[in-house]
């Protein structure tokens, strides 16, 4: 199993480091397809400048760590930088196209093949404030940034879309593959477990309910939790730390139809326990049945009289002549 689980690992770890191999790449020819869009096609030195200055810091950052990384360390250090530096370019685009965000899409999807779904939440919610603190401060400054024409903004909004489906195509086609390993991985533990599991006989599965019966009656009688009206299976299975299905079957191995008959008796015993132990004159009968474990008197005479044959008021009524 151990061997199993480390093989799984090692494997989503390759795929991952792939998709990061990959991702960069594809990073990298789309920084800079935009950065000479605005050197040569819609000049605009400063876009330009800070296009190549990002195509470095990301390329020279990459190949310096690209042998001895941790993945999600440089994961995480990657989507919060890469915000931070898409928000300029966001700022810059703002009122001529709303497509100035769209980079920020692929986040929730990355952190949805990197981490758990916790880590989803929290970066749709990181690219909700971004959007948000973008358009309070387009709104409330002015950077003068330069104009662009509806011809130059359609151009970059194309590429845009077409590096984002790219993007968004690479991070599926790696997850896809990634769930594959967790679902052959799953495969083989089944496998495994079905090939330990000792085989199934009637005497052991008897002597089994047999010595669970003993340990449910030790608790039961121990504890008392029968006088708890809320007590169910759910809880005895709770108190056993042991499988509800192996309870109802050890309690049926015994003669009892099911559990809530089982527990009835318990508590059918113990009202009659108490109406012979105390002066009937002086507690109710209310006191009797709610200390027994019943929530309400309806239920408490039916399954008294389904049990005893008589009422509780004519079983008293036999003790009180005796």
């Amino acid at each position: 199993m151990i061997v199993i689980n480390q093989k799984k690992a090692e494997r989503i770890e390759q795929y991952k480091r792939e998709l990061i191999h990959y991702y960069y790449i594809l990073m990298t020819v789309i920084l800079s397809v935009f950065a000479l869009i605005f050197t040569t096609i819609i000049p605009d030195r400063n876009m330009a400048w800070y296009l190549y200055g990002g195509l470095f810091l990301m390329v020279y950052t990459y190949l310096i760590i690209r042998k001895s990384y941790s993945v999600n360390v440089l994961v995480h250090s990657y989507i919060i930088i890469a915000a931070v530096y898409n928000f300029y370019v966001m700022l810059v685009f703002w009122n001529n196209s709303v497509a100035s965000f769209v980079w920020l899409m692929p986040i929730p999807l990355a952190a949805y093949v990197f981490f758990s779904r916790k880590y989803v939440f929290l970066y749709c919610f990181f690219v909700l404030m971004n959007i948000i603190a973008g358009y309070i401060i387009s709104r409330d400054f002015n950077f003068n940034f330069p104009k662009h024409s509806p011809e130059d903004v359609k151009m970059t909004d194309i590429i845009l879309i077409i590096s984002n489906v790219a993007v968004i195509s690479l991070l599926l086609y790696f997850k896809d593959k990634i769930r594959k390993v967790e679902i052959y991985h799953e495969i083989e533990v089944n496998k495994l477990a079905s090939q330990t599991k000792p085989a199934y006989t009637p005497e052991k599965d008897s002597f089994f309910a047999e010595e669970l019966f003993g340990k449910i009656e030790s608790i039961m009688r121990e504890k008392q939790l029968y006088k708890d009206v809320h007590f169910n299976i759910s809880k005895l299975s709770a108190e056993l730390d042991i499988n509800t299905g192996y309870i109802s079957r050890a309690i049926r191995s015994q003669g009892y139809p099911n559990f809530n008959n089982y527990l009835n008796v318990y508590r059918i015993e113990c009202v009659k326990k108490l109406l012979h132990e105390n002066d009937l004159e002086k507690v109710t009968l209310m006191y009797i049945y709610t200390e027994a474990g019943f929530s309400n008197q309806s239920t408490f005479n039916r399954v008294f009289k389904q049990m005893e044959g008589a009422t509780p008021s004519e079983y008293i009524s036999m003790i009180q002549m005796h």
